[in-house]
């Protein structure tokens, strides 16, 4: 049991790390271009993933996914990059940007794992499957940060967006919700799911808005690659 746990995270970590690195390095160096220096100077625009460890987010959380779904899905979040919006040069639009960055970067990252699975055929025995689960995993898990992401919610990146773009009337009251979001996500995330299990409904709403979406993207990454 042990070592099947140990196989099935190696096909996870490194997916999960590059994922929630390059997501927030990508809002800080955009942040960073377009005049706010905070997380450059914080050290967060970098590749280490150190940098942007949570303990809950990056190491818990997909830790608790792996063995509740026994080896089938982990998924994480990082520490997120620090951007004060009022730096920024135009901070309405500037904040679209910034929120866009990190989505964007899951969506090139699952790209580029999608167009690698054609290399993978010049491999061979386990470090070929290996790979291939890699590969395969770096996608999935990017789609998924990506759509999850891009939920209109803040704190997530949809929700930074929608702030920046709706009518300052609408944009305030939601940018108010930022402090009570991350409870909000915790909630349909596990909390629902299983009042749902004890009500024999299914109240798996994470799968309604995140997993299906994500499902679709993931096909269409793959087609884009040339991948059946």
């Amino acid at each position: 049991m042990p070592e099947n746990i140990l196989q099935t995270a190696s096909v996870w970590v490194l997916p999960v790390l590059l994922a929630v690195t390059l997501h927030e390095a990508a809002h800080g160096f955009v942040a960073w271009r377009l005049g706010d220096d905070t997380a450059y100077r914080q050290g967060r625009v970098t590749f280490n993933p150190l940098k942007h460890i949570d303990l809950f987010g990056t190491v818990l959380l997909p830790a608790m996914l792996l063995f509740v779904s026994g080896g089938r899905m982990m998924f994480g979040f990082a520490k997120p990059v620090p951007v004060n919006f009022n730096r920024l040069r135009k901070p309405r639009r500037d904040m679209v940007l910034v929120a866009l960055a990190g989505p964007g970067t899951n969506l090139a990252i699952a790209l580029a794992a999608a167009f690698l699975l054609h290399a993978v055929s010049l491999l061979s025995g386990d470090f070929q499957e290996w790979v291939f689960l890699n590969l395969r995993n770096c996608i999935w898990i990017n789609v998924l940060l990506c759509v999850f992401n891009m939920l209109p919610l803040p704190p997530l990146d949809g929700g930074r967006v929608a702030v920046g773009l709706l009518p300052v009337g609408l944009a305030r009251p939601l940018a108010r919700l930022e402090r009570y979001g991350i409870f909000i996500v915790m909630g349909a995330v596990f909390i629902l799911p299983w009042i749902g299990e004890k009500m024999g409904l299914d109240l798996n709403v994470f799968w309604w808005l995140v997993g299906i979406p994500a499902q679709h993207l993931s096909q269409m990454v793959l087609t884009i690659a040339g991948i059946n």
